[in-house]
C-alpha cells in the first residue's frame, strides 16, 4: 500500500492579472521528509508556498493536506491547521526593536493560549537546544549572520509545528555559510521530526 502524503498538490493552476504562475502543479510532500523546490527567480516558488498555508487559493486544482481537500475545509479546521505551520522567511525577519528572548516568544504570545511561566520556558528550551547560550537580552544587530538564522529557526521551531516552510534560507549568503545553514537544517530536521518544504 502507497504512503498517503501529508500535502498534495494536484493539478493545480493560479494566474495573476491573467499571467499564469502555477500551470498543472503536481506535488507530492511526505510526512518526516524535507522537500526542495527549486527555480529561478519570478517562476512560483513563493506563490506556491503561499498555496500550501492557505494564504492563496488556486484557480483550479486540488490541494490536500493528509487526504483532505483544503478548499473544502471549514474555517475552524483551516485555522487548526495553520497552527501546524511555521514560517522560516529569507531574511529571517527579526525585529530590531525586540531583543532576542522577545523574538523567539513572538509567535507563543500572539496566539495567547500561554502563561508567560509557559512562554519563559518553551523559549529556554528551544533557546538551549539550539545552542543558542545566553543571549537573551542582546538584540539581533548585536549577533552575527549565522547566530541569526538559528534565532529564527528557535522561533519557528517554539510552537512545535508540524511543517516548516523555508522561503530562501539561504539567500546572499556564500557557499560555505550556504552549506552551514543547508547543514543546521537537516541536523535539527532529524532531531526534531519536523516536515520542511524549502524553496531555493
Amino acid at each position: 500500500m502507497m504512503k498517503q502524503p501529508l500535502i498534495q498538490f494536484q493539478n493545480v493552476f493560479k494566474k495573476f492579472g491573467g499571467q499564469p504562475v502555477l500551470q498543472g502543479t503536481d506535488l507530492s510532500i511526505f510526512q518526516g521528509e524535507i522537500a526542495t523546490i527549486i527555480g529561478k527567480s519570478g517562476v512560483g516558488k513563493s506563490v506556491l508556498l503561499k498555496h500550501i498555508i492557505g494564504l492563496i487559493e488556486p484557480d483550479s486544482g486540488k490541494i490536500l493536506f493528509r487526504g483532505k481537500t483544503l478548499s473544502e475545509m471549514n474555517n475552524r479546521a483551516k485555522r487548526k491547521l495553520k497552527h501546524k505551520f511555521s514560517y522560516l522567511f529569507q531574511s529571517t525577519a527579526l525585529f530590531d526593536s525586540l531583543d532576542i528572548f522577545d523574538n523567539i516568544a513572538l509567535p507563543l504570545r500572539e496566539r495567547g493560549a500561554f502563561s508567560e511561566q509557559a512562554v519563559h520556558q518553551r523559549v529556554k528550551k528551544r533557546m538551549k537546544q539550539l545552542d543558542l547560550g545566553r543571549i537573551d537580552h542582546k538584540f539581533p544587530s548585536e549577533v552575527s549572520g549565522g547566530m541569526k538564522k538559528r534565532i529564527a529557526l528557535a522561533r519557528a521551531l517554539v510552537t512545535d509545528p508540524e511543517i516548516i516552510l523555508f522561503d530562501e534560507p539561504t539567500t546572499g549568503l556564500d557557499p560555505i555559510r550556504k552549506t552551514t545553514v543547508h547543514h543546521m537544517i537537516s541536523d535539527y530536521q532529524k532531531k526534531f521530526g519536523f516536515t520542511g518544504v524549502m524553496v531555493s
